[in-house]
């Protein structure tokens, strides 16, 4: 299956030079586009609040999707990054007109995957390094880390009438776990025990 896929940022902006162009390309090229996928939305929205998260989903081995450019799949390196790395797990091909990508089962590919692999493998020692740097200024200011000493202490233990009263407000956990610095499944757990859900 042949996808083109064309994104513009605003209704100011026309999809139909970037619809010639992947025409032309299939035309020179022999191929034939199976299914159009176009949109009006900024390349900086989450790629699963997009049509693309929508056509990447439905991607499959051997599956060509072709793009005027590689901007057009993102904003920035790290979300063009992901879309490529999810292509090539799975054996899809990503093939752009302008600046001639060609995103398969060839050696530059696998150049790619491993330079993505390095990459995702930097952030998340970039990502343990901040935390580790974090709960050590915490340290230090004299801030207790971890759950409270004694049996059975919560760290949200004494915080039930203002938990209750934020759910009765209608507060996500997702949002009360930010407000109290815990993860969400802490707080879930204290819910559950506390019988407040």
């Amino acid at each position: 299956m042949i996808y083109g896929y064309i994104r513009v940022s605003t209704d100011r902006q026309t999809v139909e030079n970037q619809r010639y162009e992947i025409k032309r390309f299939c035309q020179e090229n022999n191929l034939q586009v199976d299914k159009w996928i176009s949109e009006t939305i900024s390349g900086a929205k989450e790629v699963d609040k997009r049509r693309l998260g929508k056509l990447l989903k439905g991607v499959r081995k051997d599956d060509i999707i072709i793009c005027s450019e590689i901007s057009r799949l993102g904003r920035s390196l790290f979300m063009i990054m992901s879309v490529l790395n999810h292509c090539m797990e799975i054996g899809a091909k990503v093939w752009t007109i302008k600046d001639n990508y060609r995103l398969g089962d060839d050696i530059t590919s696998k150049v790619l995957a491993f330079a993505f692999g390095i990459s995702a493998e930097i952030e998340r020692k970039l990502i343990s390094q901040r935390t580790r740097e974090a709960l050590a200024r915490k340290k230090s200011e004299g801030i207790k880390l971890g759950r409270p000493k004694g049996p059975g202490k919560r760290i949200l233990d004494g915080k039930e009438k203002q938990i209750k009263a934020m759910l009765a407000a209608g507060v996500t956990k997702v949002q009360m776990s930010k407000v109290y610095g815990v993860h969400v499944s802490t707080l879930h757990e204290f819910l559950t025990a506390k019988g407040l859900r």
